[in-house]
């Protein structure tokens, strides 16, 4: 029995104790006993209760304490918790199950009600390569991705490229600048990278277009971001470009639509969306035509989306950089306002990293070509260190990236931290191999004991499902960094009180290594939907 298939079980027995409805015990959920508290769970609902039954939260605690006595270990304590203690054969026999593949997702005719799915993130415009906030934005996607695929949802991903537009004609301006030898414009881009693709470019360079430099720049740089992201462990489902949708008219179909329900107005020339300010998502009405006739990125990026519900999606999340916090709004407000409700768009605003090196933030500009890029941050401190210092804050909060804290070799960086433990794990194993202890001999937990360090181990396991439902429910990944780094602790407590492997008490050492196994293959899938990889020496 999992962590929500106990919670359901006492829901429903306390609903026949306490002769309650559904509604009554909305608010029911287990939760995690603080420090302190010697328990398993811990169960807070007699504190919403009093109203409903018109009693003390501790006395409602009391009643239903005692009356799952015939079933768990537990009590009631002030203001109205009660603590439960499982047995320990529940946790031994749940322990293996974790670490299966779909444990935590929904039988089959759940998951075919589950509405698909686009996830739209990085997105970076092919004019310059990536650098550490597309690292955040394919950490956050990435694995969110895997975590909700592991439960079951039905999600695909993708790489919007905007190949079209000023910022485009302004690359290729800036291209063919440095193919003369000149310096690009004002407001082109300036980074050395361009001086060396100019150095590439083959000899009929000399009559191309400023169009046809723009076209080159964008394949290059296109492809490199394509190898960036390999490098980095993330492969799209699709990688969208947004040339495409000109080609079919889709702006052009979307703009009529938008003029056939009303939504539109013309002023000074240009074309305006009116419907924001009506439906009060945004605070003024925004043009979708300027009046050169040249689409705004606002009526693209609605045909965009728009075309997502056509290819069959039912829901679009997408993940922005900080500098598109205003931004959401007007596309909320249009997408509504042409059929798509609420519930089927969602955006996720990451905040920008800052990169430390020996204390002090390095100070960096895209357009300037003053950054370091996301392969060179991958070269000098490792995917891994990457990827779960990028996954270890919620997409609200700044994160500083220390690059002399990713590259340490010792428990100060967190993901050595982590990773040292299933190391040591497998060199448990395999020093029981070479000691002839069958580690996959069948184990009895019937009338198995376990004392606390492996009690600890075991319930961090069974919180696991609650760990991927909160990443979910915050859409945010560092839930696991969290609880990767607890459970590293728990076992260095656990390993450091105990001996493993005991040929002259193989009944602790079988119970021992059951455990382990599970803790080891947990690891190793939770590290999996960062990113990270689970090495067996270091």
């Amino acid at each position: 029995m999992k962590l929500s298939e106990l919670e359901k079980d006492l829901k429903q027995q306390t609903m026949r104790i306490f002769s309650l409805g559904e509604e009554s015990v909305k608010n029911f959920a287990l939760t995690v006993p603080p420090p302190h508290i010697k328990a398993d769970v811990s169960l807070s609902w007699p504190l919403t209760a009093a109203k409903i039954l018109h009693k003390p939260p501790l006395k409602i605690a009391e009643e239903l304490a005692a009356a799952l006595k015939g079933e768990f270990s537990c009590g009631a304590i002030r203001p109205g918790f009660v603590n439960i203690n499982l047995s320990d054969r529940f946790l031994l026999e749940e322990a293996p199950e974790i670490s299966k593949p779909g444990y935590f997702a929904e039988n089959t005719v759940e998951n075919s009600k589950k509405p698909k799915t686009v996830l739209e993130f990085v997105s970076a415009n092919p004019t310059g390569p990536m650098h550490l906030a597309s690292g955040r934005g394919a950490t956050l996607g990435d694995s969110m991705a895997r975590i909700m695929r592991a439960l079951g949802e039905d999600i695909s991903t993708e790489f919007y490229v905007n190949n079209v537009g000023h910022q485009v004609e302004r690359l290729g301006a800036s291209l063919k600048a440095r193919y003369n030898k000149q310096e690009p414009p004002e407001d082109g881009y300036h980074g050395d990278y361009l001086i060396t693709m100019a150095e590439q470019l083959p000899p009929e360079a000399a009559g191309w277009t400023q169009e046809q430099f723009s076209s080159y720049a964008v394949e290059k740089i296109l492809n490199r971001h394509k190898e960036d992201m390999k490098l980095f462990g993330v492969n799209f489902d699709c990688w969208f470009l947004e040339s495409s949708l000109h080609e079919q008219g889709i702006p052009k179909k979307t703009l009529e639509d938008i003029k056939k329900k009303g939504l539109s107005y013309e002023k000074d020339g240009a074309v305006w969306f009116g419907a924001s300010s009506e439906l009060g998502s945004d605070d003024k009405d925004r043009v979708l035509v300027k009046n050169d006739g040249r689409n705004t990125y606002f009526l693209n990026d609605i045909a965009n989306h728009l075309n997502k519900y056509a290819r069959g999606f039912d829901r679009a999340i997408d993940i922005f950089g900080a500098d598109h916090h205003g931004y959401v709004a007007r596309l909320a407000a249009a997408l509504e306002a042409l059929g798509h409700g609420k519930e089927t768009f969602r955006v996720i605003i990451h905040q920008q990293v800052a990169l430390l090196r020996d204390g002090q933030t390095i100070k960096m500009s895209k357009r300037a070509g003053e950054f370091i890029s996301l392969r060179d941050l991958v070269e000098e401190v490792g995917l891994d260190a990457c990827r779960f210092f990028f996954a270890s804050r919620g997409p609200n909060t700044h994160l500083n990236f220390d690059v002399d804290l990713a590259k340490k070799k010792s428990n100060d960086n967190p993901v050595f931290y982590v990773q040292y433990v299933h190391a040591r794990i497998c060199s448990i194993f395999a020093n029981a191999a070479e000691k002839d202890i069958d580690a996959d001999t069948a184990f009895n937990t019937d009338k198995a004991e376990l004392n606390a360090e492996e009690r600890a181990l075991l319930a961090k396991l069974m919180w696991l499902e609650r760990v991927l439902a909160d990443c979910v429910r915050d859409f945010s990944p560092h839930h696991i960094t969290t609880y990767l780094t607890e459970l590293a602790a728990l076992f260095h407590s656990f390993y450091d009180k105990h001996k493993v492997l005991d040929p002259e008490n193989m009944k602790e050492t079988s119970k021992r290594l059951y455990i382990l196994k599970a803790v080891k293959k947990v690891l190793a899938g939770t590290l999996a939907l960062l990113g990270v990889s689970a090495p067996e020496k270091m």
